[in-house]
């Protein structure tokens, strides 16, 4: 989602590809997710299910809300 949602803000292909991540950990917790990528970044903060977008010059560019905006996904067992 996040590559594919860099690539619809104006990434190129080939720099969402090479998406960096970084993982953010509070006291042994898992609490924020970055990704980078030429030109923009993104935080997933994963308390408030919310991945937000930004341009190189810290503007926001979209907000996805996990919670309520994506579908639940079968999976076989």
């Amino acid at each position: 989602m996040v590559t594919r949602l860099f690539v619809d803000l104006g990434a190129e292909t080939d720099d969402a590809a090479d998406l960096q991540e970084n993982i953010r950990i509070d006291r042994g917790r898992c609490v924020a997710r970055c990704y980078r990528v030429t030109e923009m970044f993104a935080m997933w903060l994963i308390d408030c299910g919310v991945v937000q977008f930004y341009n190189a010059d810290g503007e926001m560019l979209h907000t996805v809300n996990l919670f309520n905006d994506l579908q639940p996904q079968r999976v076989a067992a």
